[in-house]
């Protein structure tokens, strides 16, 4: 038999495994014949520990981030079991503690339920007061169309002027006026994609490595997000000195 052969009958071997067979480190796999729903219309049942006498990061349902439209971090935690709405705004409520201090606009991919989760909750209630949740713009599209509450009051650019923040008008190169949506509503998205290239070499890690190294990174993205801020108001300066010299 030559080294081909063996390749291949490794292949055949590995191609007989039953289907049901998953190891431990093996992601789960979906079921096919299960009618797939947005993940972000329904609500998420917790998974099962699968340890209870140590940190394993793969084991951790997901990394939370939130993050100013600007794109500066603001906080991150580990969620261990779902991204539930209560989890959310038990992290919400730990970063901003205060009343005075919470955004006017909370913008998330499952900001429906979330309300949902506030409006019926005497424990959240009050952020009703100061803030509103909006769904991003790169999710609100697959929300149920049927979802009246998310239509109405998560909608990330309303034109009926019920949240003029959010929306302004611009005109084009021919003058005539346009919507736009005034803020970046995607950063945490666009965050969450750039922090996917590291997923590889944070699944291997131990717990105290996984939490330095994912601050660390966090932390130098901030600086540059900043550093550029800086340097687009020092050009507009300039810009601006130019046009008063002519």
């Amino acid at each position: 038999m030559n080294h081909r052969q063996q390749v291949l009958g490794g292949y055949r071997r590995a191609l007989r495994r039953l289907d049901d067979e998953n190891l431990p480190w093996m992601p789960e796999a979906p079921n096919l014949n299960q009618q797939q729903v947005q993940q972000h219309d329904e609500e998420q049942v917790p998974r099962a520990s699968r340890s209870k006498d140590c940190f394993i990061p793969p084991r951790f349902y997901c990394v939370e981030t939130l993050c100013a439209p600007c794109g500066v971090v603001v906080a991150w935690d580990k969620f261990p079991k779902a991204e539930s709405p209560t989890n959310i705004m038990d992290f919400l409520q730990r970063v901003y503690p205060e009343q005075g201090r919470r955004p006017a606009y909370i913008c998330i991919d499952k900001a429906c339920l979330v309300l949902k989760t506030v409006a019926n909750s005497d424990t959240y209630r009050a952020w009703l007061d100061t803030s509103r949740f909006i769904v991003d713009a790169y999710h609100y599209s697959n929300h149920r169309a049927t979802d009246e509450v998310c239509r109405k009051w998560c909608n990330p650019a309303p034109l009926d002027g019920s949240a003029p923040n959010l929306v302004i008008t611009e005109r084009n190169a021919r003058g005539q006026l346009y919507y736009k949506r005034a803020f970046n509503t995607q950063a945490c998205e666009q965050l969450n994609a750039w922090l996917g290239g590291f997923e590889p070499i944070l699944k291997r890690m131990t717990a105290g490595n996984f939490n330095w190294f994912l601050h660390t990174m966090l932390f130098y993205h901030t600086m540059q997000v900043i550093r550029k801020q800086n340097q687009r108001r020092r050009d507009e300066d300039e810009d601006d000195q130019d046009d008063e010299v002519i």
